[in-house]
């Protein structure tokens, strides 16, 4: 029998109880704290409410993002950190466990492979993973193209094609990927967002459903739409790469629209009665 039963509008579902949290224009800018980011913590910890931050960036360990959010003002363990190499060793675990891979990244990505029970080899790996890192290496970025075109299967940490450092914009692990593919006509999966497989891993990660839980993030493309497909209801904040007259661009929308994340407090105390 087929069901027809209407799904239920995102203001009709259970109050939330579990947020999800971009970290870069939501919570820190620039390595400042953003205002309201450690009322929001603080908030959330109050009502104990699960939460995790989430990156795409796969270059720091766990324990370095909690530092470096430390020195910005910003209280948040490393168990509340996921980022797009956590996901990635999550999501191979699920397909593939304890199996090979040849990766190019840093220590965020190899450090969360070799918790996952990975083999990091360049002789016959089922896996080539490419993640973010300051120098690409020539001479690994031609291995990693004749390794896939010898069957091992092409993953990437996120599809994000360039990234902000002191100096400007510089390439990002989506456009090395683009590379490899002209070369090898092989398209990466990509792990990171907007691929709501990062969204759903991290939920399993706290033990929450996704009915339960809210997405704040600072970009329509990845933050929103990993919510949205993921089921979640997403908060857009204004204090990062987002305007309010770019929203009406996209053919989805944000549950919420606001100046900045200590405008969402109310949402979580109102959450708790």
């Amino acid at each position: 029998m087929t069901n027809t039963a209407a799904p239920i509008p995102l203001d009709q579902m259970p109050p939330v109880t579990a947020w999800l949290s971009d970290m870069d224009g939501v919570l820190v800018k620039e390595n400042r704290a953003l205002p309201g980011a450690q009322d929001f913590l603080d908030a959330l910890e109050q009502h104990g409410m699960p939460f995790l931050v989430l990156t795409n960036n796969s270059i720091f360990t766990n324990r370095d993002l909690s530092a470096r959010l430390a020195n910005s003002g910003l209280t948040v363990p490393e168990d509340r950190i996921w980022t797009s190499a956590n996901a990635t060793a999550a999501f191979l675990t699920q397909q593939s466990p304890n199996s090979t891979a040849y990766v190019i990244g840093e220590a965020g990505l190899t450090t969360a492979l070799h918790g996952a029970g990975y083999v990091m080899t360049d002789m016959d790996p089922e896996f080539v993973v490419l993640g973010e890192t300051r120098n690409y290496d020539f001479n690994a970025l031609t291995r990693a193209i004749r390794l896939i075109e010898g069957g091992a299967k092409f993953i990437a940490t996120n599809p994000d094609v360039t990234g902000p450092s002191d100096q400007g914009t510089m390439p990002a692990t989506g456009a090395i990927a683009a590379m490899i593919k002209a070369a090898t006509g092989h398209t990466p999966y990509f792990v990171g967002k907007p691929n709501p497989v990062m969204i759903r891993a991290g939920l399993n990660r706290i033990g929450v459903h996704s009915e339960d839980a809210a997405m704040v993030g600072d970009r329509m493309d990845t933050d929103i739409q990993a919510g949205v497909e993921a089921g979640l209801r997403t908060h857009l904040v204004l204090s990062g790469s987002t305007r309010r007259e770019q929203v009406a661009n996209y053919p989805f929308r944000p549950f919420g629209i606001h100046a900045g994340i200590g405008d969402l407090i109310p949402l979580v105390e109102a959450s708790r009665g």
